[in-house]
């Protein structure tokens, strides 16, 4: 199943999935639209010719949902009912933080095993380096705000961007680097107004005619809007412009790099289950497979690479 917000590479994965587990002679159904259909019993058999011209294909053709039954033991009882009808004795999920909570009670409660598959575009999940949307989702934002630097340049602009990425900073980190921004806000590190304005200043002495700030959307201070307010107050040399990029990354065909880590995922998880592994993410850690408890993948906060921070920080100067 697939579940929580949508990532482009999914499909991919759920491609490999099956195909995986039919060179086990496994069988293997397909959950519609996450806990909610595990709750409504909307199963459907899949195999290899149904996942047939999907890798390239954004979105999950196992449709999502997030499930407030889910969230309650009666449903989530029901939803064990409905696994036990249908014969399923394991389930994979492919999704988040919240997909990976619900799996983590879920089979604490009533002894399904579960691999998990890290499927977001935020890349805030512990025990893999990327999740299966991350590198798409900063494609377009780096595709989007290549457009915007022409329309910057051509009217001596400060444009704040700001970008998804809930509390993790690192599609905003990625993007800041690919674009060559001028600063990068971080939900990670605090920020200084003061410091701001100064590369600002800085900037117009070195003749500098426009300006990109990224914004991670979970920054501490607030979204790009009300950033771009407080800086005005402070520095107007500039005819200052804020644009939200939004759902536009959680769309579109994945690249190669996702449609890679998606099969090499979707493997690994099959593998796994017939090598005994349970209740554990599957992710990839300098290119090697790893496993990594449930419980750690949502609870154990994964960090900012801080030399890329640091990085960052020196190549906008």
């Amino acid at each position: 199943m697939t579940s929580g917000g949508d990532a482009p590479g999914m499909n991919a994965c759920v491609r490999s999935l099956v195909r995986s587990a039919g060179s086990h002679k496994l069988l293997i159904d397909g959950i519609i639209r996450g806990y909610e259909g595990m709750i409504n019993g909307d199963f459907e058999p899949m195999s290899a010719r149904s996942v047939a011209n999907i890798i390239h294909r954004g979105g999950t053709i196992l449709k999502t949902a997030r499930s407030k039954e889910f969230r309650t033991k009666e449903g989530r009882q029901q939803a064990y009912e409905q696994l036990k009808v249908n014969h399923i004795d394991a389930v994979v999920a492919i999704g988040g933080n919240g997909t990976f909570t619900g799996a983590d009670i879920f089979t604490k409660e009533f002894g399904i095993p579960f691999i998990g598959i890290p499927g977001t575009i935020d890349n805030d999940l512990y025990g893999t380096d990327y999740t299966i949307g991350f590198d798409t989702a900063v494609n377009t934002a780096i595709e989007a705000i290549d457009r915007i630097r022409d329309t910057a340049d051509s009217h001596d602009r400060l444009f704040f961007i700001e970008v998804m990425g809930r509390d993790s900073g690192y599609i905003a980190l990625y993007t800041g680097i690919g674009v060559g921004a001028g600063n990068i806000l971080l939900p990670e590190t605090d920020t200084d107004y003061d410091e701001l304005v100064n590369v600002l200043k800085a900037g117009v002495k070195r003749k500098k005619l426009f300006n990109l700030i990224i914004v991670a959307e979970g920054n501490k201070t607030g979204g790009a809007i009300k950033i771009a307010e407080e800086v005005k107050k402070r520095f107007d040399h500039y005819e200052t412009k804020v644009t939200i990029i939004g759902h536009l990354q959680r769309g579109g065909a994945p690249t190669a790099a996702d449609r890679l880590l998606s099969s090499r995922l979707g493997y690994a998880a099959i593998e796994g289950l017939m090598n005994g592994e349970r209740n554990v993410m599957v992710g990839i850690i300098n290119q090697e497979i790893v496993y990594t408890p449930l419980k750690d993948a949502i609870t154990k906060a994964k960090k900012l690479n801080p030399d890329l921070v640091k990085m960052s920080g020196i190549l906008a100067t």
